[in-house]
């Protein structure tokens, strides 16, 4: 089911067009979760209107082509406060469509009221079960669950639909059934699942054992076809390649080219493949950025992009995993941040993020098909 053998010519190069570009209005966090990656999330480094402005020049030509969004991603987006926010999305017009990844614990009523009148979609971050939420807590250490909770009540009082994203540090048996169990109670519409990763400043081991993983998300896909209100994303999507690789048409589900995902920082640098490079520096790479929006248009630098020594290197790797990897059609090469902070350097092949959320995933979804044909 892997495809083994099989040629795929997808995931070439870097396009010059993103999908969504990533924001980061302020790199401050209220919260202070253990396994969190950013560098800098105890100050509060505010991105100048400036910044929006010079985003949304490359931005709305690209939202008048076609679908295109804009991710407000922190720290916590909504601690730049609503007028501040409102201000940087004033440059784009209205055919952008804004999403906020967050962690819910300043949503009230008039943040609800804001998320209505910008028509913005919300995602929030939030582990399961209380006692699955312990490395959520604020600056005090303390647990920010019932916070969490106060937030997504009032986005479900306000009739506000939303998604949820979680965190697994330890895969274990009946936790896939317990958390889409509450998920559904909770009121997303749609599910991320994330295997813990080690990235950024987050040095945890992440290395599990394979029969676990594998068994967690089978029974993820055994919990959600019992009920599948919720769109499950990691779940949906190997599905759809398996279909492909069924009827000989795995090659068309990969992009032609690599989404470069452009995050812009605070102060404008563009970080383009990985957001959680974005804020660190590396001897032989520098900052990681391609550019800087206030000094040169955001389409020029993405034009420019792949002259970055580090994603020519990233490159490499990705036609590595091509010729070695026979999930390479599922996968498309792995993620620039899971190779750097795993190996060290872009262009080795297999991390422990590929092994937990790529070959794991897929290989939980075929033996759940097997048990169940």
């Amino acid at each position: 089911m892997a495809a083994r053998g099989q040629s795929f010519s997808g995931m070439r190069g870097l396009s010059t067009v993103p999908s969504y570009v990533v924001m980061q209005p302020t790199t401050l966090c209220n919260l202070d979760c253990a396994y969190c990656y950013l560098p800098f999330r105890a100050t509060d480094q505010r991105m100048p209107v400036a910044v929006a402005e010079a985003v949304a020049a490359a931005v709305n030509p690209w939202a008048a082509a076609g679908r295109f969004s804009v991710v407000w991603h922190g720290g916590e987006p909504l601690a730049a406060g609503r007028e501040h926010l409102a201000d940087l999305m004033a440059p784009f017009d209205p055919e952008v469509e804004h999403h906020v990844q967050t962690n819910a614990t300043l949503i009230d009523d008039d943040w609800c009221d804001f998320f209505a009148r910008h028509e913005m979609r919300v995602s929030v971050s939030v582990d399961g079960p209380r006692a699955r939420n312990g490395d959520r807590v604020n600056r005090g250490g303390q647990p920010a669950y019932d916070r969490i909770l106060r937030g997504v009540a009032a986005l479900r009082r306000h009739g506000l639909p939303f998604s949820a994203l979680a965190v697994v540090s330890q895969p274990g048996p009946g936790l896939a059934t317990e958390l889409y169990d509450y998920f559904l109670e909770l009121g997303c519409d749609v599910l991320g699942i994330n295997i813990e990763e080690t990235e950024g400043v987050n040095t945890r081991d992440n290395r599990h054992d394979s029969s676990a993983v594998t068994a967690f998300w089978a029974e993820l896909v055994a919990a959600w076809r019992r009920d599948p209100r919720i769109h499950l994303r990691e779940v949906e999507w190997t599905l759809r390649y398996a279909a492909a690789v069924l009827d000989n048409s795995a090659d068309g589900v990969l992009p032609r080219q690599l989404d470069p995902i452009p995050t812009i920082g605070h102060d404008g640098s563009v970080t383009v493949l990985s957001p959680e490079l974005a804020g660190f520096t590396d001897p032989r790479y520098g900052d990681f950025s391609s550019g800087n929006v206030l000094h040169a248009p955001l389409a020029e630098i993405l034009g420019g992009a792949v002259a970055t020594p580090w994603v020519g290197e990233f490159l490499a790797g990705v036609e590595a995993c091509r010729v070695s990897c026979p999930y390479f059609g599922f996968c498309g090469g792995g993620h620039a941040a899971n190779r750097y902070f795993e190996l060290g350097r872009f262009d080795g092949t297999e991390t422990e993020h590929c092994r937990n959320s790529k070959i794991r995933l897929l290989d939980g979804v075929l033996e759940h098909a097997r048990e169940h044909q």
